[in-house]
């Protein structure tokens, strides 16, 4: 491993990586508009210092498997974290203080707060639009998840959408207490509305490379 370089191309080709991994140099170079050999040549660096790293193949030319690139532990790191150990040894002050029942109370307490927070947001980002769409409150809500920087984006996915969250930005407090990821899916549900279900279908804790959510009409 030797120290590289982060110039501003690198830099987006570890973005875009954060977005679509495990991704190819082709698909990569599509996206930032260079070539796929310029993009190779970075990937290279990126690799040598540690930053990402090659895994399986995908299908493409006949044999020419294309590699599939994926960050690192080392490359996730340069997508900073908003809270990091300092929420860490709160969270371990609090039970040991209070015990889980009064740590799930504290979490209980807050995503109470950031309900009322979403709500009032997300009114103001649909105001004058009627009664919204799905599609209308999933997008307002991940713009507002995208400032808090958790890099989320919406895909449709048949009768619902998908909401993907690239990025994690308080990864390190909820490995310590899992009721933080407990506590985002009541969050989606009732921001959202009871007119829909939503579902944790990908879970960066459980070994995913995002988590991604479901958003479906609820049936009746």
């Amino acid at each position: 491993m030797t120290d590289v370089r982060i110039t501003p191309a690198r830099r987006r080709v570890l973005e875009l990586l954060k977005l679509l991994e495990p991704a190819t140099a082709a698909a990569l170079a599509a996206d930032l508009g260079l070539t796929e050999a310029a993009v190779r040549q970075h990937l290279g660096a990126l690799e040598r210092g540690g930053l990402v790293t090659p895994s399986a193949t995908a299908p493409a030319r006949p044999g020419r498997p294309a590699a599939r690139w994926s960050l690192t532990d080392a490359g996730r790191r340069h997508f900073p974290d908003r809270h990091g150990e300092l929420t860490v040894q709160i969270v371990d002050a609090i039970r040991d203080a209070f015990g889980d029942d009064g740590l799930a109370r504290v979490i209980d307490a807050r995503t109470d707060e950031q309900l009322d927070a979403y709500r009032a947001l997300m009114d103001r980002a649909l105001m004058g639009r009627g009664a919204p769409s799905i599609r209308a409150r999933v997008t307002a809500l991940a713009t507002l998840r995208t400032s808090e920087g958790y890099m989320a984006e919406v895909v449709p996915d048949g009768d619902g959408y998908l909401l993907v969250e690239h990025h994690c930005p308080i990864c390190d407090a909820a490995k310590s207490c899992a009721g933080f990821c407990t506590a985002e899916l009541r969050l989606f549900g009732d921001a959202l509305g009871h007119d829909v279900t939503v579902e944790r279908t990908e879970h960066l804790l459980a070994g995913g490379r995002r988590c991604t959510y479901r958003v479906a009409p609820t049936r009746s």
